[in-house]
């Protein structure tokens, strides 16, 4: 009997399904992908006869829950939780067709603007030449995959560096408890303070890591199919922003003529560690700045509405910046650089931001957020997913089940299924 399992915060509340059985060449299977629903059978040898009998197996769903309300339960001693600084171990680069490569070749350099108070960056033109990634292709953890599978050697212990090469190609254990994207761990940090949108994780357990992968609820399906034509083009707009103060060498000047394109990308590879949970996990970096006196010199850019009041300000620190602040410290980004725009996508003048003072902003609102709370919600999480999902398998087939939205916003469901079937590995 093997177990699969889902997670699912409602809003509404929605399981998935992916089985991991294809691998890489170097022997990892662990290849998220989505298949139609269906049912499954285990074969059963009959000797006597000499054919296989299928047996349909099917077990309910069931249910353990964390609570992510009310927030003081994860203020413990309001004291940061041990978070290990991010060390950066490798990057990956992703061309215009999203081909994988073990490089820094798509690296951007940070042009800063002459006068940052005054500028003008039209961030509509060019939107129709718009050369726009497949939104709905799924692309899973492959491209980390493909990093871990080009970069063994960074895993290997020190008594296992000593061992010959046969033996060190046998050796399948990354001696890491989850590998992720960093925006699934963005999402994570900001569920306490989420009231809108739900998501929608799946996780493998293979050879003692958690590979967790995030898939688009039903909500943030519909969300993308119904979005305006106006929506579409501010969406481009934050892509057309990062042409305008980024260069491909370090002595170039913005492109700005160029069709923009968001297929090409540059990641960067942490390492990390949160309490108990070792963490690998990697992260779009929009930029380098050279001239930085941080030590990490990476940068993020960002685009809002200028703000004209403080109700404005208010909803910005609460609902963007505590994204915009999860999204850069996790993986050491020291600065993100703001551009004000006007609602004709026009930017005026940008702001340099320092990761690590854009808690104290929120912490001087009413109904701010704490990055205490943050993390440690992320603790626990990443603790009950490390108890109900024991079974260590790469041959895991999962199944979609829609249930209908849940009232209770605050509860984190955690579901498992047994199924036993045979795939070819």
């Amino acid at each position: 009997m093997r177990e699969f399992h889902w997670i699912n915060i409602s809003l509404p509340l929605v399981y998935f399904h992916f089985h991991h059985a294809d691998h890489f060449h170097n022997g990892l299977k662990c290849i998220f992908s989505f298949s139609k629903m269906k049912r499954v059978y285990e074969e059963r040898d009959d000797s006597s006869s000499g054919t296989i009998k299928k047996k349909l197996l099917r077990r309910e769903p069931t249910t353990a829950t964390l609570h992510t309300r009310p927030i003081y339960l994860f203020k413990g001693t309001g004291n940061f939780p041990n978070f290990r600084q991010p060390s950066e171990i490798g990057c990956l680069s992703l061309d215009i067709q999203r081909n994988f490569y073990n490089d820094k070749s798509q690296l951007k350099h940070y042009v800063r603007p002459r006068d940052v108070d005054n500028v003008r960056f039209d961030l509509t033109k060019g939107y129709h030449n718009f050369i726009q990634k497949d939104e709905n292709a799924v692309e899973f953890i492959n491209d980390i995959l493909k990093w871990i599978c080009c970069n063994r050697e960074k895993f290997l212990l020190e008594n296992e560096k000593k061992k010959s090469k046969e033996e060190k190609e046998k050796i399948r254990n990354l001696h890491t408890d989850f590998v992720c994207w960093r925006g699934l761990l963005t999402k994570l940090l900001c569920t306490p303070y989420e009231n809108r949108d739900g998501w929608l994780i799946a996780v493998s357990l293979y050879q003692g890591t958690y590979y967790m992968c995030e898939f688009d609820t039903a909500s943030r399906k519909r969300q993308k199919d119904e979005m305006s034509d106006r929506q579409k083009e501010m969406a481009y707009w934050g892509w057309k922003f990062e042409q305008y103060v980024t260069a491909d060498k370090p002595d170039g000047v913005p492109r700005t003529e160029d069709p923009v394109n968001n297929c090409e990308a540059y990641c960067t590879v942490v390492r990390s560690r949160l309490e108990k949970h070792s963490l690998l996990f990697s992260g779009e970096v929009d930029a380098v700045d050279l001239q930085a006196k941080e030590s990490c010199k990476y940068v993020e850019f960002k685009t809002t509405r200028q703000l004209e009041s403080y109700r404005q300000e208010r909803n910005f620190i609460k609902f963007k910046l505590i994204k915009w602040w999860a999204q850069s410290f996790l993986v050491g980004i020291p600065t993100i650089v703001c551009g004000y725009r006007d609602d004709d996508g026009v930017v005026h003048n940008l702001e340099k931001m320092e990761t690590l003072k854009i808690p104290h902003r929120a912490k001087d609102e009413r109904d701010g957020w704490d990055p205490v709370i943050c993390f440690n919600f992320l603790d626990k999480f990443l603790a009950h997913v490390k108890e109900i999902c024991v079974t260590d398998d790469p041959r895991l087939f999962m199944e979609s089940i829609f249930i209908h939205p849940v009232v209770r916003r605050d509860v984190l469901y955690f579901g498992f299924v047994g199924v036993s079937n045979r795939l070819a590995v």
